[in-house]
């Protein structure tokens, strides 16, 4: 066991601004920076693998791990519930490793009421504009799901000046850079 314990970052923001990519990046670059894997009810898109992109679940599964008092939070995006497990989160701080939750802004708020310590990083696309052409680029949702999305993505997007930092991602590496900064200088904050 690690010494140091590790500290709990969460980024939100839109379907389509890029929070995979960014994490990705970040947990190719620093070592020390872990992924908490999810559970979700809705199905994999292409490419997603089980217990890697996401914990996929069916919503009687979900429910069973609610009434078991399994996650940190959760809540339902565009139908789907998604939850964040506390014991897999706890055993990656326990490890002495940096977790990022990827979450929901109300997800987020959840987090924000159990575990007030943690640093909350809202990801926002250089325009609307730029989220639309992302997500229909992405080519995973038929044009209804892509609206609904906008729908709750306008609605998400007021939430950014509650969070602690807020990074615009206009070009991926400049974004992963800044994270990766508000990252370090919290860890300096907190040694």
């Amino acid at each position: 066991m690690s010494a140091r314990r590790g500290m709990l970052f969460v980024i939100s923001g839109p379907s389509g601004v890029g929070k995979d990519a960014v994490i990705e990046k970040l947990v190719a670059q620093d070592p020390n920076i872990r992924r908490s894997v999810s559970y979700t009810t809705r199905a994999p898109r292409r490419g997603e693998r089980d217990g890697v992109d996401y914990s996929f679940v069916t919503r009687e599964e979900f429910e069973r791990l609610i009434d078991d008092g399994e996650f940190l939070e959760f809540a339902t995006y565009d139908g789907n519930l998604y939850g964040t497990s506390a014991r897999r989160v706890a055993a990656l701080e326990s490890a002495g490793s940096d977790v990022i939750l990827k979450i929901d802004v109300k997800g987020a708020e959840q987090v924000r009421q159990r575990l007030p310590d943690a640093t909350f990083i809202f990801l926002e696309p250089p325009s609307m504009q730029e989220l639309i052409r992302r997500t229909t680029s992405r080519q995973t949702e038929s044009a209804e799901d892509r609206s609904a999305r906008q729908m709750i993505a306008e609605v998400e997007m007021k939430y950014a000046p509650h969070y602690d930092h807020v990074v615009v991602n206009d070009q991926l590496d400049r974004a992963v850079a800044e994270v990766l900064a508000i990252i370090n200088g919290v860890r300096g904050q907190k040694v």
